[in-house]
């Protein structure tokens, strides 16, 4: 679905131009970071001009003494914390890939840290945006708290493009950890792993990252990042505080994990063996594909509550031993999401996944979870967003469309389902 055309914007005026342009004549405006969506955000389904603010990636502004920072849309996460280095502070909202923060904070963007630092609904605290008719708009502020007016930035925020396009962002940065530590732990089962989670989480431990991997996971990182890991379900975990309460928050949950059957904890102190624990965990998407040469994935990811997770990772793993397509699971279970990565390559392997993917999906909505925990609804998810929230938000969300964007030029077929 390629766009009609390109503008490469470079300052929030250039935006607004060019949104008004294109709301004279009619023109959808798709808004463009680096592309990491896997939900069809960026795709031209309408036609018309593609914006890609990947050249807006200025860093505006950063009050170490305050803990925020302002910048452009097409700042990357890795930028704006190269930029952060000797200021003893980082930003922690890290899904993975290297997106852009207007991306980050158009689908809600969270991952790895989410269970200590939360999403970037919790942390973007101020935007510039350009509206569908070309007005720039200013959102919230660099005040921690605030209850003047309706909260126009959680709107925004999450919006994928289809309310206004976000030029410039304030986001919340924090203190660098005294201590870091990682560990591994392998269990026998995935039950065994996703009850210890949800003992860790019950028992109020402050880890920073629990990330859940089955035995496929861990063969494809294997044979990509040339890990050694066993293939096994396993827990990635990471402890951010003082030394005394990172060694305390590893005791506690080592003990969890023996009394779950867990084995083969191994701790990974250093930064360098850290970093390459984290990044054969991020390539893991990557590692997936390579399974299958040549195939293509079909990714969908779910949220439940954490008291739900293992009934429904149980539930799951059931339907994919009905299927004859590889398919990977993991996630960030420390709060109750995973994904699966389902490769496909036929006719046949896409009704498989489509199958898997209503599943899962219907299965998660009916434990009062989500259809979505961060890939968001893009065009890949909108015939769900009734299920989840009912008809009377829907036609709200619609009003407010209608309200913000009359002329339906902004992302148009994201989020919302089509009239029927």
């Amino acid at each position: 679905m390629p766009p009609g055309g390109v503008v490469f914007a470079e300052n929030t005026e250039e935006i607004a131009l060019t949104v008004a342009l294109c709301a004279e004549h009619g023109v959808p405006v798709i808004p463009y970071g680096v592309g990491s969506s896997v939900e069809g955000h960026v795709l031209a389904s309408a036609g018309g001009i593609s914006l890609d603010l990947s050249g807006m990636n200025r860093i505006l502004a950063i009050h170490a003494e305050d803990g925020d920072a302002t910048v452009q849309a097409g700042v990357t996460r890795k930028q704006l914390n190269d930029a952060l280095k000797g200021t003893g502070l980082f930003f922690p909202i890290d899904p993975g890939a290297d997106a852009t923060l207007g991306g980050m904070a158009a689908t809600r963007a969270s991952g790895t840290n989410a269970v200590r630092y939360g999403t970037m609904r919790d942390n973007v605290m101020a935007t510039t945006t350009v509206l569908a008719d070309g007005r720039i708009l200013k959102t919230g502020g660099r005040a921690r708290k605030s209850s003047a007016g309706y909260d126009l930035t959680r709107l925004l925020v999450g919006s994928e493009g289809t309310l206004g396009i976000m030029a410039e962002l304030t986001v919340k940065l924090y203190p660098i950890p005294e201590a870091i530590s990682a560990a591994v732990c392998t269990f026998p089962d995935i039950d065994s792993a996703v009850q210890a989670v949800i003992q860790t989480i019950q028992l109020g431990v402050p880890v920073a990252r629990i990330e859940l991997l089955d035995a496929l996971s861990l063969k494809a990182i294997n044979l990509f990042s040339k890990t050694t890991l066993a293939e096994a379900p396993t827990l990635f975990f990471e402890f951010h505080g003082s030394p005394a309460s990172v060694e305390e928050q590893a005791q506690t949950v080592q003990a969890i994990a023996d009394d779950l059957g867990g084995t083969h904890f191994e701790w990974a102190a250093r930064p360098e063996d850290r970093s390459r624990l984290w990044q054969a965990r991020h390539d893991a998407y990557f590692a997936c594909l390579q399974l299958k040469p040549g195939c293509r994935c079909f990714p969908t990811d779910v949220c439940v509550p954490i008291s739900r997770l293992a009934e429904c990772i149980a539930a799951t793993n059931e339907d994919i031993a009905q299927v004859g397509i590889p398919i990977a699971l993991f996630g960030h279970v420390g709060d109750g999401n995973f994904h699966l990565v389902v490769l496909v390559d036929t006719e046949q392997d896409m009704k498989e996944a489509a199958w898997i993917s209503q599943r899962v999906v219907e299965r998660a909505i009916a434990m009062e979870g989500t259809c979505t925990g961060e890939h968001g609804i893009g065009l890949g998810k909108r015939k769900y967003l009734r299920l989840e929230h009912g008809d009377v938000a829907v036609e709200v969300m619609r009003a407010l469309k209608q309200a913000l964007d009359p002329n339906n030029i902004l992302n148009p077929g994201k989020v919302l389902p089509p009239i029927t």
